[in-house]
């Protein structure tokens, strides 16, 4: 159960605690963005209030000159969330843009907002080092935590899933809401960190697994696909001959073996690289069964839902409609407090 500011001031009664949550649309969703995030989301729809959206607004903070695959991207990455099971029924699931009120609370969070606030963010200085091939000198990449801000007090929600490396957004988020309330009126609750471990996911070349490296295994691939993919990755440098004992630790392929396989074959694995009792073609099979369980539920609704685009509008339609009826009381609310 949870308690949220009323209209007039008081505490309005909700049944479960609201969770938001939010990606960026880059299309296809690959295997780390599926452990990364969504397997969480599986789970949190089932124990909260979730609302769960498209930030194609915040897409714009770092792609504003190349928008010509939003629409696509949006619609290929909702499809692999319905696909992996985010179900309309237990969570809402909509786009950022068709909910205007996270803009104009925005705009009014950035009335009050100091900005050595903004600029002592972490990641705005590491993705300009990152990022050197585009101009990030834009209020809106300078601004994107603010509207982040707003994506979440919008929905007075009172958690919201974060990883460490997030943890300064969203202590952002909560100085913005004290000092929202201290200026004008109690009105936004300080969202709590979902504190999430995720898993890191290599790719087929040990890296971090990326769209941009070209080493993801996406929900979209064929059988055929993910096996091609499993069989040329990298494994143990030092093993080179199949006799050749190895060192798990050091393996992506046994990375993917934790996230993925049963604790037997986990162990049987470690084992048998150790020993040289399993050769790397062996191992890479027992992984390629073990995900193959994961996906195919995943890739029967995708093939049901890739060509239904009115499906996939039906759910976001609906999804901003029931936002909406959420975002526009506590809009009304933001600007009784301000005086507007």
């Amino acid at each position: 159960m949870s308690f949220s500011n009323s209209r007039r001031g008081g505490w309005g009664f909700r049944m479960k605690k609201r969770v938001l949550s939010g990606m960026r649309p880059s299309g296809k969703l690959h295997l780390g963005n599926f452990s990364g995030a969504l397997d969480n989301w599986l789970r949190l729809q089932d124990e909260y209030e979730s609302f769960f959206f498209v930030a194609d607004w915040h897409a714009l903070s770092t792609d504003y000159a190349k928008t010509g695959n939003l629409r696509e991207y949006t619609h290929n990455m909702l499809v692999d969330w319905l696909a992996a099971g985010l179900n309309p029924e237990k969570c809402t699931i909509f786009i950022q843009s068709h909910v205007p009120e996270h803009a104009e609370l925005h705009i009014l969070f950035s009335m009050i907002t100091p900005l050595p606030w903004l600029e002592r963010v972490p990641t705005y200085k590491e993705q300009q080092q990152e990022l050197k091939d585009r101009d990030l000198s834009t209020y809106g990449f300078l601004g994107y935590p603010l509207l982040q801000a707003a994506d979440i007090l919008i929905y007075k929600a009172d958690f919201v899933p974060v990883g460490i490396d997030q943890l300064p957004h969203l202590e952002l988020t909560r100085e913005i809401a004290r000092r929202f309330n201290f200026l004008y009126k109690p009105v936004f609750p300080e969202p709590q960190p979902l504190m999430t471990e995720f898993p890191k996911i290599p790719g087929t070349d040990g890296r971090k697994m990326s769209k941009s490296y070209n080493n993801a295994i996406y929900l979209a691939d064929t059988k055929e696909e993910v096996w091609e993919k499993l069989r040329t990755m990298v494994t143990d440098p030092k093993r080179i001959k199949r006799t050749d004992p190895g060192d798990p630790e050091v393996c992506p392929v046994f990375s993917l073996h934790r996230v993925y396989s049963s604790p037997d074959i986990i162990q049987q694995v470690d084992a048998g690289c150790r020993t040289a009792g399993i050769g790397c073609i062996e191992c890479k099979k027992w992984l390629n069964s073990a995900l193959l369980q994961r996906l195919e539920p995943i890739w029967e609704r995708r093939s049901q839902l890739i060509n239904n685009s009115s499906m996939v509008k039906g759910v976001v339609e609906a999804g901003a409609k029931r936002a909406r009826e959420v975002t526009s009381a506590v809009l009304e609310e933001v600007k009784d407090a301000v005086g507007l």
